[in-house]
């Protein structure tokens, strides 16, 4: 996310990019901690000056709490926490507001039909909704994802 700093740093505001992909918690908690980035992540990250990544509303709750269990193992600090949240909020990354009324239904069947987490199957009901590509680095979320033929983003 650093690389995020930097290009945001003299980019003027452009029009809103258009709607593109689903971002999940561990792809965007992986922009923070540099043991755990790689090409993809960096490669979703840069995505995002041209097309805007919609998250389902626990979305803030995953990353908010990953971050804060990086805290208290000592892997980063409230300073860094502080600076990642400024720059992801500056990122087009925009909340859907109808996950929790999907939650009991669609979002339900998805977390038993294939053995995820309600959590994870909660970005899996987005994509398939919004018929938009997910960005994960979850293998099982990713499997679910290609066995109801939802798209693995490729930047």
């Amino acid at each position: 996310m650093a690389r995020a700093a930097k290009r945001g740093a003299g980019r003027e505001k452009k029009a809103s990019p258009q709607l593109g992909f689903v971002l999940d918690s561990s792809l965007t908690v992986a922009w923070h901690f540099d043991d755990e980035t790689n090409a993809y992540a960096d490669a979703v990250e840069d995505t995002l000056a041209v097309n805007a990544a919609m998250v389902p509303s626990l979305w803030p709750l995953e990353v908010a709490n990953a971050l804060l269990m990086g805290e208290r193992r000592k892997r980063t600090t409230a300073a860094k926490v502080g600076q990642f949240l400024a720059l992801l909020h500056a990122l087009s990354i925009r909340i859907d507001d109808e996950t929790p009324t999907r939650a009991w239904r669609e979002t339900l069947h998805l977390a038993r039909a294939h053995a995820l987490s309600v959590y994870d199957a909660a970005y899996l009901e987005l994509a398939l909704r919004r018929g938009l590509p997910l960005a994960s680095l979850d293998d099982q979320l990713k499997k679910a994802a290609a066995a109801v033929g939802v798209a693995e983003l490729k930047p």
